[in-house]
């Protein structure tokens, strides 16, 4: 497979690689008689302008599992997929408006510490254990193995020297520079991801329409595969179970979607390194607008390449290239892959980059939260209290290491997974009802007891686990249901609501809780450039739901 890749590819590659690293490495050193602190490693010294801040919040969240698994989501069942996206736009201006403001203003490294601060040290640990564990297990090794795919893929490199790889190049500029190296690095991974995706969906459409255009070929898509460009999905569908019709903009993507933007570490953690709050509300705008255009880049390919496959006469056009690897039902994480082996010279190389940034902007983010939770939050606060900054920033270093190693072993496991967008939204979504109903109660219920929310966060494991893992053939009997996993997570995080409150009334019979945060109508006020672009965002949103509907 390597031959489908020309000196010009390999060069781009190269040359996007270098630039990278000398730009990590570049400001990753540390100032004239100046020593790395804390805020410096895990903050970035609090000193990212907006766009840095909303290209970075892009650049960590899409991935191998955006590229990869959510092309393959688009291949299996169409534009629905970009529910995720799109919601998220509107996600993002709530974090914005509401959580923000509280984030910031409490002056916080990590999540975890402001369930430290609301509640106890004791839930602040039980939660820093849950993310860390999600971190390594669930996003580190998956990201690692669809970028290994991809690689095997595209240039038949096996996967356990794509996951090595991919580790190595990661771990080159994050572990040494923090979130500074990763943030900037990002802005640069930014443009290689928007520049390259943009040419792979211009290139793939102008193949559909037989070299008439992008319009010409969005439009053969669409009369193709009418099936795939409906947003609500209806209880036939057989991907019914995956976004389940109304559902996904009423039910339980909020839960992911909030808990994600608003709650997740790796998400959060660049937001909380802004000059002001004023300037982290406007990276936050930034890269909801960028949500609206992610569609177009990671799941039409998809779309396209089902077109494709089920079209035998365009296909026997791609020539001997075009006819290895092809996706199909069961393989639909091969489409973007596959797709990637027909561009033509140096735009390969283009294209592979791109999908590269994706992996290694997102393992690099993920690398440093981990690192700032178990440091922060756990070492800490357990083994040297006393830790100075020169100490924490090396045990900083060391955690993410050891992290990486974990999710570089794990991820070959996970080989076999279909679809494998859905298979990490599904187990993220057994903790995160739990970790959602903790912190929406914590900032918003003055009531809500410490006592209450570790019960809670306890409890939401087997209520989730409850809904999922019902006997085989024991549904809609002794109390199982079957429900689709999205709907699980909505009715998991109200159940969790419900017993927090519960408890939390038992407890102090209807008083405030004495951590309980004070909020007024001026903790969210926000710039007119704020509210004018949220609207703006809420109207093109209600626009792309009500042509495509159905």
């Amino acid at each position: 497979m390597t031959g489908n890749f020309q000196f010009l590819d390999y060069l781009i590659f190269i040359c996007y690689a270098v630039l990278i690293l000398g730009v990590g490495l570049w400001v990753s050193r540390d100032k004239k008689g100046h020593q790395k602190n804390a805020e410096d490693y895990f903050l970035a010294s609090k000193s990212l302008p907006w766009w840095a801040i909303g290209a970075s919040l892009i650049a960590a969240n899409i991935s191998a599992e955006q590229f990869i698994g959510m092309s393959g989501s688009g291949f299996a069942l169409g534009l629905a997929i970009a529910s995720y996206e799109w919601m998220a736009a509107l996600t993002l201006i709530i974090v914005g408006k509401y959580f923000l403001p509280i984030f910031i203003e409490k002056g916080l490294y990590t999540i975890p510490e402001f369930v430290e601060k609301r509640f106890s040290t004791n839930l602040k640990t039980i939660l820093a254990v849950f993310w860390i564990g999600l971190y390594v297990f669930v996003n580190l090794a998956s990201v690692l193995y669809l970028g290994s795919l991809a690689l095997e893929t595209i240039m038949g490199i096996p996967v356990v020297y794509g996951v090595v790889g991919l580790s190595l190049f990661a771990a080159a500029y994050s572990l040494y520079g923090g979130l500074s190296a990763v943030a900037w690095t990002d802005v640069i991974q930014v443009v290689f991801l928007v520049l390259g995706g943009v040419v792979t969906t211009y290139l793939v459409l102008n193949t559909v329409s037989g070299g008439e255009g992008v319009m010409a070929g969005f439009k053969a898509i669409y009369q193709t595969a009418p099936d795939r460009f409906s947003m609500i999905l209806d209880a036939s569908n057989p991907e019914f179970k995956n976004l389940p019709g109304i559902g996904v903009l009423v039910g339980g993507l909020w839960v992911a979607n909030l808990y994600y933007w608003g709650f997740n570490q790796y998400i959060i953690q660049r937001t909380l390194a802004a000059k002001s709050l004023k300037e982290s509300q406007k990276g936050i705008l930034f890269a909801a607008f960028l949500k609206l255009f992610i569609p177009l880049i990671v799941v039409v390919p998809g779309i396209a390449a089902y077109t494709i496959v089920n079209n035998p006469e365009l296909l026997s056009t791609l020539g001997e290239i075009g006819q290895q690897n092809i996706p199909s039902v069961g393989q639909s994480d091969k489409a973007y892959p596959w797709l990637l082996q027909l561009l033509p010279v140096g735009l390969k190389g283009l294209a592979f980059a791109a999908l590269t940034a994706a992996i290694v902007s997102s393992l690099a983010s993920m690398l440093n939260s981990t690192a700032t939770i178990f440091t922060m939050d756990i070492y800490k606060e357990y083994f040297d209290k006393d830790a100075g900054d020169k100490k924490t920033v090396n045990v900083g270093r060391i955690s993410a290491a050891i992290a990486l190693v974990i999710a570089s072993i794990t991820a070959p496991l996970l080989g076999g997974i279909d679809q494998a967008f859905q298979f990490i939204q599904e187990y993220t979504g057994v903790v995160s009802p739990g970790i959602l109903a903790i912190f929406l109660l914590g900032l918003f219920w003055k009531k809500a007891t410490n006592k209450a929310a570790i019960i809670g966060a306890l409890t939401s494991i087997p209520i989730a686990m409850y809904f999922k893992v019902a006997p085989k053939g024991w549904s809609n009997r002794l109390f199982f249901v079957d429900l689709p996993w999205m709907d699980q997570m909505g009715y998991t995080a109200i159940l969790t609501m419900v017993i927090i409150a519960i408890v939390s009334l038992i407890q102090h019979k209807g008083k405030d809780d004495e951590k309980g945060i004070l909020i007024s109508k001026k903790s969210f006020k926000t710039s007119p450039l704020f509210n004018i672009g949220s609207f703006a965002i809420m109207i093109i949103l209600t626009a792309i739901y009500a042509v495509f509907w159905k």
